[in-house]
């Protein structure tokens, strides 16, 4: 899954430095995410995945990393 997110941040969310530069934990915010830039990966994360992210759900802390983003995500994913 988190090569997954690393693709739709590197395609939408509009970040300064390249997703390849970062770890799991460092701060998206901090590497340019801007609040246009998390709709967009929002929208594009429940493209890819087929899911719908529940309001409750989103929040600052969910776009925080890519850590905080996979582990948020996780339980929405379908079950083979």
């Amino acid at each position: 899954m988190k090569a997954a997110l690393r693709s739709i941040l590197s395609e939408n969310g509009c970040l300064h430095v390249p997703v390849e530069t970062l770890t799991d934990s460092d701060s998206l915010y901090d590497a340019g995410l801007s609040s246009l830039g998390t709709v967009r990966v929002m929208l594009a994360v429940e493209d890819a995945f087929g899911i719908e992210i529940p309001g409750d759900l989103i929040s600052f802390d969910l776009f925080l990393c890519i850590d905080s983003l996979a582990s948020s995500l996780a339980p929405l994913m379908p079950s083979d």
